[in-house]
């Protein structure tokens, strides 16, 4: 082990024996992995980025063994990079050389819903669908989901505030965080579970964690907030004219059903086209229109809200809105027209030279932000093909073009993204492969103040280091 010119130590190619010892004393056994023990899957990455070999593993099933793995290589110097269930889309959890991984996925402890406070407990490494099921059981809901539930923990969840199809209704994660607890480099523990509606007693330093992606803290235990589980829910798919159109259903669609509009999803027609042949289905709406709408409603009591729903999109059929329009007739409808739209993601990856922007523009901006970057990337390309789909209900697309040019031409849209008010990462985070672009929505005031952060959390740097911003 050698002290660096700045006086901190640096790990050799070989984790310690010292520190490896310290580690086996204070977890489990075969909770540290070394050598042929540490299983591929912990190099693994969804966008298909390299990952190095880690120099351990180590798997700790409490907070108290989180504190002392991470007490453990802060002393030595060990950087880490914290693992749930690699899920990630922007290489937060990708492993650079000399780091070693720290794992919750045996952190999946899932307490009882408690139904005066409508909140769950959970660890850090439990699935999202686990928890969804837990509140589906008890008569509640969970606000948020994505695609990867079966595999997205909820502690990588709150390291990204996570949003996902329902952020329109219920926000996102961040919203759904009663208390959480959390472990500094030096394994001090924070806990502040308390799931208080008011608490003003000084700073509420939960928020640091929401969405600092690791680099501040290893968030170990979550209470979350349930909701009410809707009597009924439907949705619609449709094919409109024009990105205006669509903006217009959904002030329509707010106005006639308020805070039931749960989702409002756009998919352009080579997306639409592509997924429904990508997955061997019919389409659902035969009519071709540039854009594709897929809304859902969920219903409360007796609000008639899906009755509302289904006569403003008759009125936005009537009024030229939209060409045609499905509404689902049965749980077996509703659940195919999510399932086409879930698997965006898979159907756009399956092509090649491809690059995709998680971007998030205000509403008011998008149509021109849209006709402004078509227009961008096609000087970079004229036979570039625009593959966007997402959440435009709450501003966010996830902007992806085909082009061996993807680089040069994905520079232009987070430009104008950000001129348009916008942020280039919208809920996938900035991780390793976005930093370079931080300085487009953030000033040079506000990554100075997370440098302040990080430094004064995790002075040597051991956390998620080169996430977000270099050191």
């Amino acid at each position: 082990m050698a002290r660096s010119q700045t006086g901190d130590f640096e790990m050799d190619n070989d984790a310690s024996p010292v520190l490896l010892d310290r580690l086996v004393r204070a977890l489990p056994r075969n909770a540290l992995l070394v050598g042929d023990a540490m299983d591929p899957r912990y190099q693994e990455d969804r966008r298909g980025g390299q990952s190095a070999r880690p120099r351990f593993v180590a798997r700790p099933s409490t907070t108290e063994e989180v504190a002392a793995c991470l007490a453990a290589c802060n002393e030595f110097g060990q950087r880490l990079v914290v693992q749930g269930g690699r899920t990630g889309l922007a290489g937060g959890h990708r492993v650079n050389d000399g780091e070693a991984v720290l794992s919750t996925e045996r952190m999946t402890e899932l307490g009882e819903v408690q139904p005066l406070s409508r909140t769950l407990l959970a660890s850090a490494g439990t699935p999202l669908q686990a928890v969804q099921e837990t509140a589906d059981a008890a008569g509640y809901q969970f606000g948020v989901d994505i695609g990867a539930r079966g595999t997205a923990t909820v502690g990588g969840n709150v390291a990204t505030n996570a949003g996902g199809i329902r952020v329109l209704r219920y926000g996102m994660f961040r919203a759904q965080v009663a208390g959480l607890e959390a472990v500094l480099a030096n394994g001090t523990v924070l806990s502040a579970l308390r799931g208080l509606d008011k608490d003003n007693a000084g700073y509420d330093l939960n928020q640091l964690f929401i969405g600092s992606e690791g680099t501040l803290g290893v968030v170990t235990r979550v209470l979350l907030r349930l909701h009410p589980k809707p009597i009924e829910a439907a949705n619609a798919l449709l094919a409109v004219p024009s990105l205006e159109a669509a903006l217009r259903l959904l002030e329509r669609l707010r106005g006639a059903v308020g805070s039931g509009l749960s989702a409002f999803e756009l998919m352009v027609s080579q997306v639409y086209d592509g997924v429904t042949e990508f997955l061997g289905m019919a389409r659902p709406v035969a009519a071709r229109q540039p854009f594709y709408v897929l809304a859902e409603v969920q219903s409360f009591h007796e609000d008639h809200a899906i009755e509302r729903f289904s006569t403003c999109l008759m009125e936005a059929l009537e009024d030229g809105l939209a060409e045609d329009a499905i509404v689902s007739q049965s749980p077996r409808e509703f659940q195919s027209l999510w399932t086409m739209r879930e698997a965006c993601a898979d159907f756009v990856h399956s092509k090649d030279n491809i690059m995709g922007g998680d971007i998030s523009v205000p509403l008011h901006c998008m149509w021109t932000f849209l006709e402004a970057s078509r227009e961008a990337v096609q000087r970079v390309d004229p036979e570039s093909e625009f593959l966007i789909f997402g959440h435009l209900g709450d501003g966010n697309l996830h902007y992806v073009i085909r082009t061996p040019l993807a680089h040069e031409a994905m520079q232009l849209v987070y430009r104008l993204a950000a001129e348009s008010g916008g942020s280039i990462a919208a809920e996938h985070g900035i991780g390793i492969d976005k930093k370079r672009w931080l300085a487009l929505t953030r000033s040079e005031t506000e990554v100075a103040t997370m440098r302040q952060l990080k430094a004064a959390l995790d002075p040597r740097g051991i956390l998620n280091r080169g996430r977000i911003f270099d050191s």
